[in-house]
């Protein structure tokens, strides 16, 4: 009897002969009058999205997309989105997803770099790739939605194509590429992360372990490319009705309306949207797992986050990256408990290593590292760069060669075998008991005179005054002598005539602690620049070079 291919949709047929009724994807449809909540009138059960994926798949294939090709889908969250999602996993196929909010001309190198052979997106990606000259390498064509001429065939001709061709599920080996995902460049230039058919296999199956994710239950993921992961995991996804990339901008109206109407059971979301319904204040009486990544989540939203929900509910922060996820989980007590501790500079606690990954903390280098054999490694206590091997821990960049060298180490194991240590690009310690504290990004560490400084260890310090929203620490000048700088963003409705006591109050706040007495100038900022994705990772490179200018020629 074959084996059953390493295939993220390998699940769906199953799931679709043992619960062909569920639902697995509900999405907004009609507005009722008055732009009250959605209608959520467009559902696909699990019987629908399998077989309606089968005839896309088979479709596709007559359109000479099928195994290895390269296909861009740009295409909003829909039912026709998870349909060509899981249709092109069906095929073999190698769909490119790169953040529609990211900067225009980054935007065209993701897609270039790419080399699609494929472009699938609405009406409007079609415009904008004629326009701008996208992806000019893709010359097999298809336009979700109606066709204006410049956009091949349509995804409803494909669809009527493939219809009863029967099911369809590519072959395809762990090792075959199964997507390029791109980073979201909120600290560089995005990178599109290659993922094999394996990495996702096994974030489905880390994912259903670390969180105790059993089928049957109701999902709201307002990060769109995490709800692929529900119908491998057997639960019902139901996308929310807001913007993906302005998370911090979500109606909690339009939340709560969703996560009542159809008793959601787990929710996942960035910071920012944490802060949206933390903000908002009203129960989650439906809600037995609660998920945010992206970002820290600041400890007073974990805490008024808790309190909203049910007792015996959890609260997970992941933390990972596009190139390995999950690498670490926390519940949101063992947080609350650390709250203190981050709050004194410790930075903050992400938990302990999700099995069977391996992390280790090494000495801190800017420079490619080749082997592990030369690696020096820390011990507890010792802050360095995290790494981390494991079964999701992916090994390149797609035609990032220089890239790919700084953040992967080649090690040979004691039985002969090779594999891939991720760099993290990230800073931290694990404690006497196990825990991965992370303090900060690589590229973001202060180098002062006096020895280098970490965001998290510094930052979380000053956040607690009440009238701050938050901060960010950059240095200005040359790196081993820079200048510690903290930039502050005050709280809302808070004027900008009452910095000077704020600043004096934080220098009172940051005195009793090793790091943070060393900041030698604030500085008010009106609005921290936050990455497109999850509206929570500080622009801190572009707050260096905007303090620069007002700190003096005397620090240059």
């Amino acid at each position: 009897m074959p084996s059953t291919p390493c295939n993220i949709a390998a699940a769906l047929p199953r799931l679709a002969a043992e619960r062909p009724n569920q639902p697995a994807i509900r999405c907004p449809g009609r507005r009722s009058a008055g732009n009250g909540p959605a209608a959520y009138d467009v559902v696909l059960d699990y019987a629908a999205l399998d077989a309606r994926s089968d005839a896309i798949a088979a479709g596709l294939a007559k359109q000479g997309i099928g195994r290895g090709v390269r296909t861009v889908v740009m295409v909003r969250p829909s039912p026709e989105f998870f349909l060509l999602m899981f249709a092109l996993f069906k095929a073999g196929a190698v769909p490119v997803l790169v953040d529609p909010g990211i900067d225009r001309r980054a935007l065209k190198q993701c897609l270039d770099e790419a080399k699609a052979e494929a472009f699938i997106g609405i009406p409007l990606a079609h415009l904008a790739r004629r326009l701008l000259g996208w992806a000019k390498s893709a010359e097999r064509l298809v336009t979700v939605g109606r066709r204006w001429g410049w956009g091949g065939t349509t995804l409803a001709k494909v669809e009527r194509a493939g219809a009863g061709a029967g099911p369809q599920l590519a072959d395809t080996a762990p090792d075959d590429v199964a997507a390029i995902l791109f980073t979201s460049g909120s600290t560089g230039v995005p990178k599109g992360v290659v993922y094999r058919h394996r990495h996702f296999v096994a974030q489905i199956a880390m994912m259903r372990e670390a969180f105790g994710i059993e089928p049957g239950g109701v999902d709201l993921p307002t990060f769109p490319p995490f709800a692929l992961f529900d119908p491998a995991l057997g639960l019902t996804s139901v996308i929310p009705d807001m913007d993906p990339t302005r998370p911090a901008q979500a109606d909690p109206v339009r939340l709560h309306d969703a996560i009542r109407r159809f008793g959601v059971s787990q929710l996942f979301g960035s910071p920012a949207l944490m802060r949206v319904l933390a903000g908002y204040g009203q129960p989650l009486p439906t809600l037995r797992r609660v998920t945010s990544a992206g970002a820290p989540v600041p400890p007073e939203v974990v805490g008024r986050i808790r309190a909203l929900l049910p007792e015996q509910a959890q609260f997970w922060t992941p933390y990972g990256a596009t190139e390995c996820l999950p690498v670490a989980v926390i519940e949101g007590r063992e947080l609350q408990e650390t709250r203190a501790a981050t709050e004194a500079g410790a930075g903050t606690c992400v938990g302990r290593p999700v099995p069977p990954n391996q992390v280790r903390i090494i000495a801190i280098d800017d420079a490619p590292i080749d082997e592990w054999s030369g690696v020096r490694e820390l011990p507890a206590g010792q802050v360095g760069e995290i790494t981390v091997a494991g079964p999701t821990a992916t090994d390149s960049y797609f035609n990032r060669e220089t890239a790919t060298r700084a953040a992967k180490i080649r090690e040979t194991l004691a039985d002969g075998r090779e594999r891939i240590v991720h760099r993290m690009g990230d800073v931290g310690y694990f404690d006497g008991e196990g825990r991965l504290w992370f303090c900060g990004r690589k590229t973001q560490r202060v180098e002062a005179a006096d020895g280098p400084l970490y965001t998290e260890q510094v930052e979380p310090v000053f956040n607690v005054h009440p009238q701050v929203r938050r901060t960010a620490l950059v240095g200005v000048g040359e790196v081993g002598r820079q200048l510690p700088v903290l930039c502050v963003e005050l709280a809302d409705g808070v004027p900008a005539s009452e910095f000077a006591r704020i600043e004096r109050e934080l220098r009172a706040l940051g005195k009793p602690h090793a790091a943070a007495a060393r900041i030698d100038r604030f500085l008010r900022h009106p609005r921290f620049p936050v990455d497109i994705r999850h509206n929570a990772k500080i622009g801190r490179e572009k707050l260096a070079t905007w303090a620069a200018t007002r700190t003096g020629a005397d620090n240059a």
